[in-house]
C-alpha cells in the first residue's frame, strides 16, 4: 500500500450536500487517495447542532460546534452551509490559516467574490468553487480554464433546477403556475419559501459568477438584472407552444460591442435573467424537470452545451469532491494558487442596452385602423415588426371567432413579433401602446433569445 502524505479536510455543514460529501469521503477514502496522492483525512463536521437528525448515518464524534479551531488545522475547508455570514468570516479565516477552500455558496461568491478571491492571491490559497454555478455539471473548470484562451461571445444559461421544473410542467401539462409551485414544493424541488428561485434570486447570482469567469470582469450581483417567472401562466404557454416556443428561466450573459460606455477595447457586457422565448429547436428547449444546462458560444470553439443536474445533495457533492481532489493535487504539487482572471475590467451595462427581440400580445378592439395606429407607434419607436398573428376573441366567452357575436363587439388579439433593437426602445415602445387608447390590454411581453 502507498504510504501517502496526510492531508486534513474540515466539513462545514451537513445538510443535504454537506452530508453526501462526508460520506463520500468516508466510503471512498482509498480511491479518492489514489486519485488525489494524499490521504484526504476528515477531521470533523461543523454543525450548529450535533444531534440534529441527518439523511446519512455518520460517526457521531466527527461533529462538532467549534468551526474555527476546525478550521485552523486544515489544509482544505468545504464550505456547504450557505447564506453570507458566518460563511464569509469563516471561508477568509480559512484562507489567512493558509488552507485551500471548496465552496457550493453561489450567493457568497455573488455579493463578496472580489474579497475573497483577492484574500486568497495574498496568501497563494486557491478557491474552488464548480458546486457554485450549476450543480453538478462541470461548467467553472471550461470557463475559467479550457476556454481561457478563447473569447466567450455569450452564455444562455438554465441554472434554477425549480423553475424549470415549473416552466416545463406548465409547457407539457397545460398545467396553472400556482398548481405546480405546490407539486413541487410537496417533492423538494422548491422551498417552503420559494422566493429566491421562482423570483430569479438564485438565477441571478449563478448569472454574475459565470459572466465574471467568460468575460474576466467582476461583475457585481446588483449590476445583473433580474425578473422571475411568476407572471408567466398558462395562456402565455399556449401562445409560446402556438409559435414554436417554449419559456425557459435564462441566464444570459453576452459580450457587446460599439456601446458608447464600453471599455478601450470597445466591448462591454451585459448580464440579465428572465423568462423568454427559445425556440423549440434550440438545445435548451429540451432541457426537462429539474435539470440545469449552460449553452456557451465562442469565437474559436464555437457553440458548446453542459447539460445535467443543477441540484441534489449527491449530485452536488460530486462537483464538491472533485475540488476536494484537485485542491490535494495542489497541495501536493506545491505552489501558490491560481488567482482568478477579472483584468479585463469590462463595463457592466444597464438592462436597457441590451439588444434583444421581442413577442408582444395585445387585446385590441376588432375594427379597421387599428392595425396601423399599432404598427405606427412600433415605427416611430424604432421598432420594426416582424410578424403579426390577428385572432378574434369573443369577448362573452374568451373563445376564437371569426366574426362579431351577438353578444358584443369582438376583440382581436394580437401577437406582435419584432425584429432585433435595443431594449431601452422595445420598452418604452410597449408602454406608448399600452396609453395608446387603441390597446386594451397589454397580455403580455417576452423576450425571443438563442437567435
Amino acid at each position: 500500500m502507498i504510504d501517502y502524505r496526510n492531508l486534513r479536510v474540515a466539513l462545514l455543514g451537513a445538510g443535504a450536500v454537506g452530508s453526501q460529501v462526508a460520506s463520500l469521503l468516508l466510503r471512498h477514502a482509498d480511491e479518492l487517495a489514489d486519485r488525489a496522492g494524499a490521504t484526504l483525512e476528515l477531521a470533523g463536521i461543523a454543525v450548529r447542532d450535533v444531534d440534529a437528525p441527518r439523511d446519512v448515518d455518520l460517526p457521531q464524534e466527527l461533529f462538532t460546534t467549534d468551526a474555527e479551531s476546525l478550521i485552523v488545522g486544515a489544509d482544505i475547508v468545504i464550505e456547504l452551509i450557505g447564506g453570507l455570514e458566518p460563511a464569509r468570516t469563516y471561508l477568509l479565516q480559512a484562507i489567512n490559516s493558509g488552507a485551500d477552500v471548496v465552496t457550493a455558496n453561489k450567493a457568497l461568491l455573488a455579493t463578496y467574490g472580489t474579497e475573497i478571491f483577492d484574500a486568497a492571491d495574498q496568501v497563494g490559497a486557491q478557491v474552488y468553487y464548480e458546486a457554485a454555478a450549476a450543480g453538478a455539471i462541470p461548467i467553472i473548470r471550461p470557463l475559467r480554464d479550457s476556454l481561457a484562451g478563447d473569447r466567450v461571445k455569450r452564455i444562455m444559461g438554465i441554472v434554477n433546477g425549480t423553475t424549470n421544473y415549473i416552466l416545463d410542467r406548465m409547457d407539457a401539462e397545460g398545467a396553472e403556475f400556482s398548481d405546480v409551485l405546490a407539486d413541487a414544493q410537496r417533492l423538494g424541488y422548491a422551498e417552503s419559501d420559494p422566493t429566491a428561485d421562482i423570483e430569479g434570486y438564485d438565477a441571478a447570482q449563478k448569472a454574475a459568477i459565470l459572466a465574471s469567469l467568460a468575460f474576466h470582469t467582476a461583475v457585481p450581483l446588483d449590476a445583473v438584472h433580474r425578473e422571475g417567472i411568476t407572471h408567466v401562466d398558462k395562456a402565455m404557454m399556449d401562445a409560446a407552444r402556438h409559435a414554436g416556443y417554449v419559456i425557459k428561466l435564462l441566464a444570459v450573459c453576452e459580450r457587446l460591442t460599439g456601446e458608447a460606455e464600453a471599455s478601450a477595447s470597445g466591448e462591454a457586457i451585459s448580464v440579465r435573467v428572465y423568462p423568454a422565448l427559445i425556440a423549440r429547436t434550440h438545445p435548451l428547449a429540451s432541457v426537462h424537470g429539474a435539470n440545469n444546462a449552460v449553452f456557451v458560444e465562442a469565437e474559436a470553439a464555437g457553440s458548446l452545451m453542459f447539460y445535467g443536474a443543477g441540484a441534489g445533495g449527491v449530485q452536488t457533492a460530486s462537483a464538491v469532491l472533485g475540488d476536494v481532489v484537485s485542491a490535494a493535487r495542489r497541495h501536493i504539487a506545491g505552489g501558490v494558487g491560481v488567482g482568478e482572471s477579472t483584468r479585463a475590467n469590462l463595463p457592466v451595462l444597464e438592462i436597457g442596452r441590451a439588444v434583444t427581440r421581442y413577442q408582444i400580445t395585445l387585446e385590441v378592439e376588432d375594427q379597421p385602423g387599428v392595425l396601423a395606429t399599432i404598427a405606427g407607434i412600433l415605427s416611430d419607436g424604432r421598432v420594426s415588426i416582424a410578424t403579426v398573428e390577428q385572432t378574434v376573441i369573443d369577448p362573452t366567452t374568451g373563445t376564437a371567432t371569426a366574426t362579431d357575436t351577438e353578444t358584443g363587439a369582438a376583440q382581436a388579439r394580437l401577437v406582435i413579433g419584432t425584429h432585433k433593437a435595443r431594449e431601452q426602445d422595445l420598452s418604452e415602445t410597449v408602454q406608448r401602446l399600452a396609453e395608446s387608447g387603441v390597446v386594451e390590454r397589454v397580455v403580455s411581453v417576452l423576450r425571443v433569445e438563442g437567435d
